[in-house]
């Protein structure tokens, strides 16, 4: 599981990230998302913990502290949701012809 963090400066860095949540326990993973046409840093975060009381002790500590001038939102990332379909059936179609019988 990962940790969202959330209205981050555009100028945070994944060692920025590292350092702040090296803290709370072992760091596995930083992604900070890229704005696709600016390579702009998109203001959120995503940060892997060693384990699950680590995750607990550093989402704690950190959802609504000040850092870098901005208030954290901190929390368990949520699983991403598929864009696909919306679910349903496949449109409004059902089968055979559209001629009558004779």
């Amino acid at each position: 599981m990962s940790i969202y963090v959330g209205n981050l400066s555009y100028e945070v860095t994944e060692d920025d990230l590292k350092g702040v949540f090296a803290e709370y326990g072992t760091v596995k993973r930083v992604q900070v998302p890229q704005d696709r046409e600016t390579g702009r840093p998109r203001g959120f975060a995503f940060v892997e913990m060693g384990t699950d009381a680590e995750e607990t002790a550093a989402i704690e500590a950190l959802d609504g502290a000040e850092w870098m001038g901005r208030g954290l939102k901190v929390n368990k990332a949520k699983p991403k949701e598929d864009r696909g379909s919306s679910g349903g059936g496949r449109g409004g179609y059902s089968g055979g012809g559209g001629r009558g019988r004779y």
